[in-house]
């Protein structure tokens, strides 16, 4: 059974969450502070972490940090704050992604299920990647359409490689740019705005609404393929915890 340690100081939002997870089949622990979090974590690891950043005695950046040194485990993070900087920190901290309160469960599942995917050993090993509109092929690193090949520069294979090899995750842009262009172009994020167009713009079938090379807005950008990971009942989850 997956375990998942649920951290947050908002004891209706703790019960919630205990109740749907357990129900989903999930082996939940809960603590309401960092220090408690770090303790149970190192008692018994968890498989994935769910992570509030407004805790009362250490700020939920710090408690990413301190797993990150010894647990691989997934970190999906809540927060109630709207500006990006937060976010990002905890990305480049190490979270595998973010809910923003209020959310829905569908919506927390799906990241949840993502997540856990991606953890799983040799679930990203398969080389070739379909949606509808191409086929990325990693160990050929071949792009092709019903038209045929599609010809990419170094940099924009080297972008896609990365965002494809981790679909469904959200890569924020400084991740982007040290990955591509070294630790040396932190704030050049024009790189990143004109190498994506010019991917949308091969790729993507209607280039200013694309549907697979995603962007976080001030935050980063993600891969996904044809099927929506946030869904429920055909149609986009509803925020409501």
């Amino acid at each position: 059974m997956t375990r998942v340690l649920v951290v947050d100081d908002d004891p209706q939002l703790v019960r919630a969450l205990r109740i749907s997870l357990t129900a989903g089949g999930y082996q939940v622990a809960t603590a309401s502070d960092a220090t408690t979090a770090l303790t149970l974590a190192g008692r018994t690891p968890p498989d994935l972490v769910i992570l509030d950043l407004g805790l009362p005695d250490l700020d939920g950046v710090a408690v990413i940090e301190a797993l990150r040194g010894w647990s691989s485990a997934p970190i999906i993070v809540l927060t109630a704050r709207h500006h990006e900087p937060a976010k990002v920190d905890a990305l480049d901290a190490g979270a595998d992604d973010y809910v923003t309160k209020p959310f829905g469960m569908p919506e927390l599942l799906a990241r949840m299920r993502a997540a856990l995917r991606r953890a799983t050993p040799g679930a990203d090993s398969t080389p070739v990647v379909q949606t509808t509109a191409f086929t990325v092929d990693l160990s050929a690193k071949r792009v092709t359409t019903a038209s045929g090949d599609v010809r990419l520069t170094p940099t924009e294979w080297h972008l896609l490689e990365i965002l494809v090899r981790e679909q469904g995750r959200l890569i924020t842009q400084k991740q982007l740019l040290h990955q591509v262009w070294g630790p040396g172009y932190d704030t050049e994020t024009n790189y990143l705005r004109v190498h994506l167009a010019n991917l949308r713009r091969k790729l993507e079938p209607d280039p200013a609404q694309p549907r697979y090379l995603i962007t976080e807005p001030g935050i980063g950008y993600r891969f996904t393929t044809d099927q929506p990971s946030i869904t429920t009942n055909g149609s986009t989850a509803r925020r409501d915890l």
